[in-house]
């Protein structure tokens, strides 16, 4: 099978498009052939070991996938050949096929075709994780969603509105920030051009945010942090910036505020039971019309790298697909 191969760490044109050995199942795993990837900020940082966890090389990277399911392992039961899916995995997307462990692989809904259901579990999954799970937001709450146009925001964005939220978003540019307006987004903050600390402020009349969806870090997160109100919830998601900030740790103590970690990779597979109720919630409302995943641009296998220079050029406005 054909599979993106990074064989040393660097930028995306260091990766290859190889021939490799065709996969078969452990028990628990479910091989899929995959019909669309959805590309994360995390794959940017993944093939240069700018990531948490670096991968043995080499290794084949992406993480959200949808296809077919090719084989079953001993052991799975709720799925069969045949069967459309979509799910995750630490990297090994970005090829023809692909493992998934059983407990992080489900039916495809009808409705969803290929790219969306690439582009669902993991924007949404931790964007809800983070808002409902870690974040407690309240209806009639003020959420701030930074980096609000990428992946992860937009969907936090979306979420936050349907949780009865007041949403404000912040991005770096006005055509990211006309994108979070169509997504739901009360109040927005251009956070190239505007003081985000002074802005927050003006959209609160004083008093501040209760929850920040942070998947961005580097210098806006200390601005976005002077920015909570008291007994407010500072959700850490990612440092899609590069840098990871440094809060004073006297401004918690001041507001009696929160700095809240969200990974959901491990919540996903430590409580698998309640992933999967958060991941039916999350399936309702696609269902419904309620959550629609704004897909930026689909690219074949062989055009990964140029995906993922745009993704790490900070072009992208939601998803990036990737289709095989």
């Amino acid at each position: 099978m054909k599979a993106i191969r990074c064989k040393k760490f660097g930028p995306p044109s260091s990766l290859s498009l190889e021939e490799v050995d065709n996969l078969s199942p452990k028990a628990k795993e479910v091989l899929v052939e995959v019909k669309a990837c959805g590309l994360n900020f995390p794959d940017t940082l993944i093939i240069q070991g700018l990531y948490q966890f670096k991968p043995e090389l080499p290794f084949t990277p992406g993480s959200d996938v949808a296809g077919i399911v090719k084989e079953v392992g001993e052991g799975v039961s709720h799925l069969k050949v045949g069967q459309e899916v979509f799910g995750f995995v630490a990297h090994g997307g970005l090829a023809e096929e692909v493992l998934i462990p059983a407990n992080a692989c489900f039916p495809k809904p009808p409705q969803m075709d290929f790219p969306i259901a690439a582009s669902f579990l993991m924007a949404y999954g931790t964007s809800y994780h983070a808002l409902k799970d870690r974040g407690n937001l309240k209806e009639g709450e003020t959420l701030l969603v930074l980096g609000a146009s990428g992946g992860v925001g937009l969907a936090a964005v979306e979420l936050g509105k349907l949780m009865g939220a007041k949403v404000i978003a912040a991005a770096s540019t006005n055509d990211k920030l006309a994108l979070c307006k169509e997504y739901g987004a009360d109040e927005i903050i251009n956070y190239t051009t505007q003081d985000l600390k002074a802005s927050i402020k003006e959209l609160t009349d004083g008093k501040g945010v209760d929850v920040i969806y942070d998947p961005v870090g580097g210098s806006y997160s200390e601005a976005a942090f002077r920015g909570i109100a008291r007994n407010g919830r500072y959700l850490v998601v990612g440092f899609a910036a590069g840098d990871i900030p440094k809060i004073p740790l006297n401004l918690p103590l001041l507001k009696e505020a929160s700095i809240v970690g969200v990974f959901w990779g491990a919540f996903a597979m430590k409580h698998a039971k309640a992933n999967m109720q958060n991941t039916m919630a999350l399936m309702k409302w696609h269902a419904e019309g309620k959550l629609k995943p704004h897909i930026h641009a689909i690219y074949n296998l062989e055009d990964t790298a140029t995906a993922l220079e745009e993704m790490t050029d900070r072009k992208v406005k939601g998803k990036l697909i990737v289709k095989t």
